[in-house]
């Protein structure tokens, strides 16, 4: 049996915190850069992140979701990373994308998630994996761990 990865996508799968950052700088009085139309769509993959999604979407071991909590301040977000979904991974793949805000109503074996607590990443059943952090900084060392999995 498969087991369950669910995988956010701010900071994990996309750069949030660079695109913010950068909208902020080019116009400091707009205070929610994530609620303009399009931020969500044209956020930049994290290096390594696509590979190593596509990897685990193709392993006999593991099923992956992506799993992202919404911006209440984009109510475009939904159908933006769908779209950003559906740009990086194919069709098929969307209907793997849950849109939750609160991460503890899913049942599964691993998330990698860059937060460990505020969106119910403490309250998951399975092991987090806080990606960016001293122990997971990078996708390979979430995929390193993940092959030693029994």
């Amino acid at each position: 049996m498969k087991k369950i990865v669910y995988i956010d996508m701010d900071d994990v799968l996309c750069d949030f915190t660079g695109a913010y950052k950068k909208a902020r700088l080019n116009n400091p009085k707009m205070q929610f850069p994530q609620a303009e139309f399009g931020f969500f769509t044209n956020l930049k993959a994290i290096g390594g992140a696509v590979e190593a999604v596509n990897s685990l979407i193709n392993s006999e071991r593991y099923d992956a979701y992506i799993l992202t909590a919404p911006s209440i301040k984009n109510p475009l977000c939904y159908t933006e990373k769908r779209i950003w979904v559906e740009q990086q991974f194919g069709l098929e793949f969307v209907n793997k994308l849950i849109i939750s805000p609160n991460k503890s109503l899913l049942k599964g074996d691993f998330l990698i998630d860059d937060n460990i607590q505020g969106k119910g990443q403490e309250g998951f059943e399975g092991e987090v994996l806080q990606f960016g952090s001293k122990t997971y900084p990078t996708w390979a060392t979430v995929l390193a761990y993940l092959g030693n999995q029994p």
